[in-house]
């Protein structure tokens, strides 16, 4: 059996370079171990430090809304490497949860959510394919336009 490349080999090819742990903003921790799961609290898009704002079918697209879920999965994952020191160690991201902010009538949310879902499969390979649920929501903290929260197993 072939050694696989790094996560961070994959993350430099990809030209990511992983944030810093982010403080909650409110009554929670970033992430909760329990066994071999992660549970990662959910962290909304953003874009210069700044909450990424918008509606979805209102004033944005949803290949903007794809761009926004990427921006969270580096997020995710730069807490995910926080809560376990070496992402090499995950050995599945089980499930992902999204929510997007969006008028009544948009139906593709779970195209935004695919921003995320591909990311996590360039970075983690088969490792990084995963369950999902992908929601429409009213509003989101801070109006931002997506947040997602994820669950990993690791060794």
């Amino acid at each position: 059996m072939s050694a696989s490349p790094s996560v961070y080999d994959r993350l430099k090819d990809l030209g990511i370079a992983l944030p810093p742990l982010s403080i909650p903003a409110a009554a929670y921790v970033p992430f909760v171990r329990t066994g071999n799961l992660v549970f990662l609290s959910g962290h909304i898009a953003k874009r210069d430090g700044k909450p990424w704002v918008g509606q979805l079918g209102l004033d944005m697209d949803t290949a903007t809304g794809q761009q926004a879920a990427r921006a969270v999965a580096i997020d995710l994952l730069g807490t995910l490497h926080a809560a376990i020191g070496d992402l090499n160690r995950v050995e599945r991201i089980v499930k992902v949860m999204s929510l997007v902010n969006s008028t009544g009538t948009y139906t593709e949310q779970h195209l935004v959510t695919n921003g995320c879902s591909e990311l996590l499969a360039s970075v983690f390979g088969d490792k990084g394919q995963h369950a999902r649920s992908a929601f429409g929501v009213a509003q989101i903290p801070l109006g931002a336009c997506v947040e997602i929260e994820l669950i990993a197993q690791v060794a």
